[in-house]
């Protein structure tokens, strides 16, 4: 037994508060080490002639990869506190007592030695919008989705469509063309919209914000904006806007005060400035996103600046009454900001989901005190490189994915922004060098598993589209230019997403087999059980499925009823797809 690759901290991922009566506890082991974990668990004061009282629990194997296996188990302590142990037992009879101050043979009787979780408090307890873990996100990028009132168009506007997109070039994209799109989102089954932003801007993109508190006019004006959000409240959509916080834009009035009056600014403090006279020519003598000149960042730690942002987080939520917040380069702006950030959002709207954009293991973000979820790229990167562009062997892409599942805590996953492409990136299609088939399974994982999913604009028409600005093309309303194939496919999914309770979010998922190109995983819910059985290979194959033997299953794609016996052979053809309810 490789005792020194055990590993749990009394912390994070390790440990916390699931609920208000639930604590949550992980153990990370070397990969066919151990055979079986219980938890060595008992309130801290409960003492009789001297001698600490005890329960024990059996863990649950909640995944493995290709260097660890990984156990979780839930616990409803009586009194809200917990100390707690780890008894690992292996195939050779070999056993130890895992502790925070050391390991033991045998049970010691000093409570000192176990770790602790001193009190469950509600307060502390991770909280996100529970209306997030069923909803399913459309990202539109506002200039290239649907022009629905040409008096608005910029100057230089192009006909819909007409030439590939550029960084410069202008479509006419605005909020009538979303609004006469709304019953098309709902057709497919879309509750939540994220818009890049919206806010008056230079470029097409509107990432460079000229005045945070104003609607880009070639989208149109407040009335229509309010109108909008009234509309999607109306079919049970969700409205979430983007916010650049971590730089401006090069015309935003404090910069172009900065600009005029150089030292003698009374904005000077409001970005992080090297020296003077500053200087936009070459590369920028002050801190700016990447290298652009044009959108210096601005300091979060001045009291003007914070007090304008927060302003603006405040004032589109009271006045608009939209429901979240992405948050732009988010890892880079400071922790204080964020706490503070929360505490304005959330006393506007408890409900608001505030979203962060950060592309890495964000734990320091998903503590409860800043934001309710990241946009979770490690899911994209491992979906992508394995379904799409087959960077990833299945057992690479199963390591991938069961990492991501237990580097954050339960509650954290079931509310994370699981996207597959987006402006930022090439679109899916694309990557996928045009193969439908391979798409279809993409979606089939990303809508059967935890979190809360997001469809780029057009991909479920089959668009497609290389890197910035490639992938920002106008949306296709042509029908006869649409693959109505795949967006039939994509509605029902979210349909079973809706429909078929282990299907979506409210169960827990887990791979069982991973060979070739197939992977099979498992979602389990209280009521019901689930069985995909996916072949991401130009080939046919057949797979023994041993969760499947002697099992009376529904095929839910098929609408049929199978009944196993003790050798659960499936035969896939090429890029085929299985799932399988169990009957109870």
């Amino acid at each position: 037994m490789h005792v020194e690759a055990i590993l749990h901290r009394p912390i994070n991922q390790f440990a916390y508060s699931y609920n208000e009566e639930t604590i949550h506890l992980q153990l990370q082991t070397k990969k066919d080490d151990i055979d079986k974990v219980v938890l060595i668990y008992g309130d801290p004061y409960h003492m009789e002639d001297g001698h600490w009282q005890y329960n024990k629990k059996e863990m649950i194997f909640s995944g493995t990869d290709s260097y660890y296996d990984y156990w979780h188990i839930a616990v409803k302590p009586a009194y809200k506190r917990l100390r707690y142990g780890f008894q690992c037992e292996a195939a050779n009879q070999e056993s130890v007592i895992i502790t925070e101050r050391g390991n033991f043979k045998t049970m010691t009787d000093d409570i000192g030695n176990f770790f602790c979780f001193p009190y469950l408090h509600e307060v502390d307890i991770f909280q996100a919008p529970d209306w997030v873990k069923d909803t399913v996100w459309y990202q539109i990028f506002p200039e290239r989705f649907a022009n629905g009132d040409a008096s608005l168009n910029p100057e230089g506007t192009l006909p819909w469509g007409s030439v590939d997109p550029t960084p410069t070039n202008f479509f006419g994209g605005d909020f009538q063309g979303v609004i006469d799109h709304l019953d098309y989102l709902q057709n497919i089954g879309i509750t939540g919209i994220y818009f890049t932003p919206i806010f008056k801007a230079y470029s097409n993109h509107k990432y460079d914000t000229i005045d945070y508190f104003k609607i880009d006019p070639q989208f149109g004006d407040e009335e229509t904006f309010r109108r909008l959000v009234k509309e999607c409240h109306k079919r049970g959509i969700k409205v979430m806007l983007d916010a650049v916080f971590n730089h401006s834009g090069y015309y935003f009035e404090p910069f172009q005060d900065v600009l005029k009056n150089q030292e003698n600014s009374r904005y000077k403090d409001w970005f992080h400035l090297w020296e003077f006279p500053v200087s936009i020519e070459g590369k920028p003598n002050y801190d700016t996103f990447g290298f652009v000149a044009s959108m210096p960042k601005l300091n979060t730690n001045n009291p003007e600046v914070k007090k304008y942002l927060l302003d603006v987080a405040r004032y589109w939520i009271e006045e608009f009454d939209i429901d979240g917040w992405r948050l732009d380069v988010a890892n880079e702006v400071d922790h204080v900001f964020w706490r503070d950030f929360r505490k304005v959002v959330k006393e506007a709207k408890p409900e608001a989901y505030i979203l962060g954009e950060i592309w890495h293991d964000s734990m320091r973000w998903l503590q409860g005190d800043q934001f309710d979820a990241v946009m979770n790229y490690p899911f994209t990167n491992g979906a992508v490189e394995f379904f799409a562009t087959n960077k990833m062997d299945s057992q690479t892409f199963a390591d991938s994915i069961t990492k991501v599942l237990h580097m954050y805590p339960q509650n954290v996953n079931e509310v994370a922004f699981n996207l597959l492409d987006s402006h930022d990136t090439a679109r899916i299609l694309t990557e996928a060098e045009e193969n439908k088939n391979k798409i279809k399974l993409l979606y089939l994982f990303q809508l059967s598993f935890i979190g809360t999913p997001c469809i780029y604009y057009g991909d479920e028409i089959g668009m497609t589209g290389g890197g910035d600005p490639g992938c920002r093309k106008c949306m296709e309303w042509d029908i006869s230019k649409q693959d109505l194939n795949l967006f039939q496919f994509v509605q029902t999914l979210l349909k079973m997403r809706k429909e078929v309770p282990a299907f979506g979010n409210r169960a827990n998922f887990r791979f069982l087999e991973v060979k070739n190109d197939v992977v099979v995983y498992q979602k389990k819910a209280e009521t019901e059980t689930l069985i995909y059985v996916l072949n991401n290979g130009g080939k046919d194959q057949t797979v023994d499925v041993s969760a499947l033997a002697k099992t009376e299953v529904k095929e839910l794609f098929a609408d049929e009823y199978i009944s196993f016996t003790e050798k659960a052979s499936v035969q896939l053809k090429a890029y085929d797809y299985k799932c399988y309810r169990i009957v109870q």
